[in-house]
């Protein structure tokens, strides 16, 4: 049986350099959850998404969570010399799942397969991201401005795909500029945890 969900963070405290980002943040989702977090640019929502994903430490505070995490950031973490179908199993291995020729075709990747990920598009490349991110069936989706670069229909994908995401009992925090439809979302405002 697979875990339940659950992301909580307690008095967090984000520290970059010498100057804190936040303090005293708290936060608790559960299956079929999501959070929008909004603030202007170096607030600390990328620092927030980081410690929350395990990969930065807070300042101060804990994280608890339960369930794995999959993560989609500015750094797709795809080989730029590599065709995309070749960078994509590449991280199909380590993650133990592979995108379907349906996933990959509802995100208009399938003619993109053979194109060194250096010439893909900034929507794209993106678009490769989320498809290595539904690869992953990871239960925690952790979004950075994963809208960036996606045209119109792109934004209704991935939309979409956080709606099934969530509706399936999956966790989605998405950090984004640009106005998103988010299913049961709330909002958590940074700025008020400006130190």
């Amino acid at each position: 049986m697979q875990t339940v969900p659950k992301l909580a963070a307690h008095q967090l405290a984000c520290r970059r350099g010498d100057r804190i980002l936040f303090r005293g943040l708290d936060l608790s989702l559960a299956g079929g959850e999501a959070l929008y977090l909004s603030g202007p640019n170096g607030i600390g929502k990328t620092s927030l998404l980081r410690i929350l994903a395990g990969l930065m430490r807070p300042y101060a505070g804990s994280v608890a969570r339960e369930g794995t995490i999959g993560m989609v950031d500015g750094r797709p973490a795809l080989d730029p010399q590599a065709p995309l179908g070749t960078a994509l199993s590449f991280w199909a291995r380590l993650d133990g799942g592979a995108a379907s020729d349906e996933k990959l075709a509802m995100l208009g990747l399938s003619d993109l397969l053979d194109v060194p990920v250096r010439y893909l598009s900034t929507g794209q490349t993106k678009r490769a991201a989320l498809a290595r991110l539904l690869a992953q069936d990871a239960q925690i989706w952790l979004l950075d401005e994963p809208l960036n670069g996606l045209d119109v229909q792109g934004v209704a994908l991935v939309e979409t795909l956080v709606a099934q995401h969530c509706a399936a009992g999956g966790i989605a925090l998405v950090a984004s500029h640009q106005p998103i439809a988010l299913p049961t979302s709330t909002t958590l405002a940074i700025v008020e945890y400006v130190a």
